[in-house]
């Protein structure tokens, strides 16, 4: 399935909205792409492109089994640019029968940028620069790695475009899928959920794992569902 990138804001009135009781619940599904070949050797990975692994082709394919078995159809998806989020993206519509879905990829839903640590094994940038850089280059809020991004710097450039371009069709009524990466979707919960920074840095998303929003009509969160139970790596 092809993308396209998002041609400027929603159009907020494309459908009408449904009101229940006065209060309409918006549908918006996010998941974290399935495993990769990266996620597997424990290396940052961010702007890099590897593919899936077997497991994260059977987590994007169990995704979208535990999404049609919820009932769950969508209106429009959004991913990123990275192959590992658009094969898991194309992995669940498959799944749903909804392989003509119209899709838009663009790079504010990129993972988080890990710069000179790209490519490096954990365990290996540890011995480098010390547990405890790491772990700030890792954990903290707004420190950034070498020559990459901060959370913060992450959250920057996806809750513009979230605000802009995905909300206005959400609160539209469309149903909404968004197939990214743990960092980025991490930014994101965090401002859906009024998450401190404290508790964003505790925060791990589980690949291949669907979490189910609904939203009322001013776009605040009403209720929360992990439709797979998996542990974050």
């Amino acid at each position: 399935n092809d993308c396209n990138p998002a041609d400027g804001v929603g159009d907020a009135n494309a459908i009408p909205q449904t009101h229940y009781g006065g209060t309409m619940t918006a549908k918006l599904i996010m998941l974290r792409h399935g495993e990769s070949e990266w996620n597997s050797k424990n290396l940052f990975t961010g702007w890099k492109d590897p593919d899936l692994t077997d497991q994260g082709r059977a987590e994007a394919v169990e995704a979208g089994q535990a999404l049609k078995a919820g009932g769950y159809e969508f209106d429009v998806s959004f991913t990123s640019v990275l192959s590992r989020a658009q094969k898991t993206n194309d992995a669940i519509l498959k799944e749903l029968g909804q392989t003509d879905l119209e899709i838009i990829c663009d790079q504010a839903l990129n993972e988080r940028d890990y710069g000179d640590l790209a490519g490096l094994n954990k365990d290996d940038a540890r011995e480098k620069w010390g547990e405890e850089q790491v772990h700030i280059w890792r954990r903290s809020y707004d420190t950034p790695p070498p020559g990459g991004e901060s959370l913060k710097d992450t959250a920057d450039r996806v809750l513009p475009y979230y605000h802009a371009t995905i909300k206005p069709r959400v609160l539209g009524g469309d149903r909404v899928l968004i197939t990214a990466h743990g960092n980025s979707l991490r930014a994101l919960v965090m401002d859906l959920e009024g998450l401190s920074r404290e508790e964003v840095l505790q925060l791990n998303i589980a690949t291949g794992a669907p979490i189910a929003y609904e939203l009322d009509d001013n776009g605040t969160v009403l209720s929360k569902k992990l439709l797979i139970e998996r542990e974050a790596h």
